[in-house]
């Protein structure tokens, strides 16, 4: 498996992302323990110099970081033509221990990679850089982040043996099995409709409260409601969601929308909600930064653009939702 060109790409993306990240820490312990913006010292003008080079060099392998998690689920759904049993990502995921550990720590690294950068992006907004040891210190807890994913993804792919059959995912999403999975596709469908659209809806008229008054009480409750809203959606998709796409009552896999047979639909429809997630997530956690003086204008603009962003994100990610819902002939009535 190891020479499968999605593989090399993996292993080698994430081995200089690793190394980077690893010579950007080494900087950032000294920046954490000697900052001081005030001192005119060489050290001082050494470190201000070399934070520039760091901070771009991260924020462009964090970036990579991001986008290396839909290059692993891609390459996961290509490896299942020569994979046993395996009809789309769930069978590559499912062939050994490390598939789905390795895929959560990526979706927990694409968040915490994002918050890096978005703190980076507020910090350079003031002169003083009142975030930088902040950033450098969520940079530490990165490092070990990016450690267990690459050590994960190696595992995983040389545990991967064409010989070995694997669970479909029509096993491992199905309403009478064992598990997470299982229990998500065994929701009712009518009360999981009901939740779904009517977070929503709070989602938006939040998310527009936050645009026009920016209060404090309402950018805390949208950060709220788009942390849950983004897992109601992730059960959503499997619940009822997935049917419509595949119009088959009985199949609720969540992978299968990334495959060419349903026009990729699933990578849109999940960047989307990724997108409206964190920086909805976002425009509350910036709040904390509010009471500094060279922040605290910043803070309610990037707020507001924020907060747009992940008004539209949403609205795209429902839109998506709804096209086989309204254009296709399947319907749920009688399940």
């Amino acid at each position: 498996m190891l020479l499968h060109p999605g593989v090399i790409a993996l292993v080698i993306g994430s081995g200089i992302v690793l190394l980077l990240i690893l010579f950007a820490s080494a900087t950032g312990i000294r920046i954490i323990n000697r900052w001081d913006i005030k001192s005119s010292s060489e050290e001082q003008l050494d470190l201000e110099r070399k934070t520039y080079l760091i901070s771009t060099l991260v924020q462009y392998t964090l970036l990579f970081e991001i986008i290396s998690l839909f290059l692993f689920i891609y390459t996961a759904d290509d490896m299942h033509n020569i994979l046993a049993g395996a009809m789309c990502a769930t069978g590559s995921f499912n062939a050994n221990p490390y598939g789905f550990p390795a895929l959560y720590v990526k979706v927990i690294s694409l968040f915490i990679s994002a918050a890096w950068i978005a703190v980076n992006y507020i910090d350079n907004k003031a002169q003083d850089y009142p975030l930088i040891r902040m950033k450098y210190k969520l940079l530490l807890f990165i490092l070990p982040l990016v450690l267990s994913e690459y050590i994960l993804e190696i595992m995983d792919f040389r545990g991967i043996d064409p010989n070995v059959i694997t669970s479909c995912c029509g096993v491992l999403f199905s309403e009478g099995g064992i598990g997470i999975a299982s229990s998500l596709a065994s929701i009712p469908v009518v009360p999981m409709v009901i939740i779904f659209y009517s977070l929503f809806a709070i989602v938006i008229v939040s998310g527009i409260s936050v645009i026009r008054s920016g209060s404090k009480f309402y950018t805390i409750f949208f950060a709220l409601v788009s942390g849950i809203f983004f897992i109601v959606s992730i059960a959503s998709v499997i619940s009822f969601i997935s049917l419509y796409f595949y119009q088959l009552p009985s199949h609720h896999c969540p992978f299968d929308m990334l495959q060419a047979e349903y026009y990729y639909t699933g990578y849109p429809l999940y960047f989307s909600l990724f997108m409206g997630s964190f920086f909805g997530m976002m425009t509350g956690i910036i709040e904390l930064f509010k009471h500094i003086p060279s922040l605290s204008s910043v803070i309610r603009l990037i707020q507001r653009k924020w907060a747009l962003i992940a008004v539209c994100s949403f609205a795209l990610f429902v839109a998506i939702t709804l096209i086989p819902i309204i254009f296709l002939p399947f319907s749920l009535r009688g399940y």
